[in-house]
């Protein structure tokens, strides 16, 4: 048996000339062996600031230069980010009516039909300007009947409609 040094660690361990004779004795164990063949490197998660390899494709293709050691570190970060006028679907700020009604307090049923399931309720503007968000221009309907008062003018008597100009 010869002694040999490993690539990547410096100690010093027995190979068999065999190996030696077929270049495959480089490391001393297969730790050694898998850190010796790593061309990415070690980084911090982003948000809990955890060791982690990246690749060299997941160094290269990463935009905003954050690297995550899970999904949950990951979605951690974009709801901190990606808020407000970042968040990809803001618009001026005027989309926020669903939440402005919601803080009115006014109890989460269908104007029209009664149905109480928040799955399906939407935010109705009565005046049909989506751009007016005040409390009092706003009302809940479940889809059915948010189809209804804008297609069939359902809602008539209970004042979901104002009449059109």
């Amino acid at each position: 048996m010869a002694r040999v040094h490993c690539a990547v660690c410096g100690k010093e361990y027995y190979a068999k000339p065999w190996h030696l004779s077929r270049g495959w004795a480089k490391y001393c164990s297969r730790a050694c062996a898998s850190a010796g063949a790593r061309k990415g490197k070690e980084v911090k998660c982003a948000t809990c600031n955890k060791m982690i390899y990246r690749g060299p494709r997941d160094l290269k293709r990463s935009k905003s230069s954050h690297y995550f050691c899970d999904k949950r570190c990951q979605t951690l970060w974009r709801n901190q980010t990606f808020v407000g006028e970042l968040h990809g679907n803001y618009k001026n700020g005027h989309a926020a009516y669903r939440s402005i009604l919601a803080r009115t307090g006014r109890a989460r049923i269908c104007a029209v039909c009664g149905t109480t399931d928040i799955r399906i309720l939407q935010v109705h503007h009565i005046d049909r300007d989506r751009l007016n968000n005040k409390p009092p221009n706003l009302a809940w309907l479940c889809l059915n009947c948010h189809f209804l008062v804008h297609h069939y003018d359902v809602g008539r008597d209970r004042g979901l409609l104002k009449p059109r100009s």
